[in-house]
This record gives structure tokens, sequence and C-alpha cells, in this order.
């Protein structure tokens, strides 16, 4: 799974800093700036969350798995615009992986 991931970043990073906005969509991403960028996260996000409103009712998690997808790469095409990448957010729930989650949001609550 990570190697996907890595690959995928590798490939944002390439795109947000050499592609043709006219060839490439992340490239155009990047050049629209980030506010657009959190516009598509948004939307994919809304989206996202009503493919799962409807899998809970029709038991078919195809519709909400590609909707994660959706919500993944322009999460990460964020993240790229922002300097960082995927492995940043292995790293960071790597680090919670030992904590409880009540433990981790007191931590944060500090």
């Amino acid at each position: 799974m990570s190697d996907v991931l890595r690959q995928l970043s590798e490939v944002l990073n390439e795109r947000k800093t050499s592609a043709n906005p006219e060839q490439s969509y992340v490239a155009l991403l990047h050049q629209k700036g980030l506010n657009k960028i959190l516009e598509k996260v948004g939307e994919e996000c809304t989206e996202t969350l009503l493919a799962a409103k409807d899998a809970a009712v029709s038991g078919n998690n195809q519709e909400v798995i590609y909707e994660t997808a959706d919500l993944w790469f322009h999460s990460l095409v964020m993240l790229s615009h922002l300097g960082e990448d995927a492995n940043a957010v292995v790293d960071e729930l790597a680090r919670r992986f030992d904590l409880s989650g009540l433990e981790e949001k007191a931590q944060r609550d500090k």
C-alpha cells in the first residue's frame, strides 16, 4: 500500500513543478492555487459522505471506495501544494499507532 502512496506522491510533485497545466489536471490545480484545491477537497469530502450514506442503505461499497479515492487524491494534491507528501501522513499515523484514540485526542487538547 505505501508503494502506491509513494509513487503517487512522486507523480504529484513532478507534475506540480514541471507539467503543463494545459495537459495535466494536477498542474492545473496547482496553477489555480490553494483555494481551488481546497474547493476540490471539500467537494470530494461531501461526495464521500453521501456515498457512505448510500452504501449503508444499499450494502454496496463500490461508490464510497471510488469517492474515497478521489478524496485521498485531492488531499494529496493539497499536501503537495503545501510542500508535504503522503509520507508525512503515514508517519503521523504511525506515531499514533500505539495510542488509544482518547489518549491522542487528550494530547491535542493540551
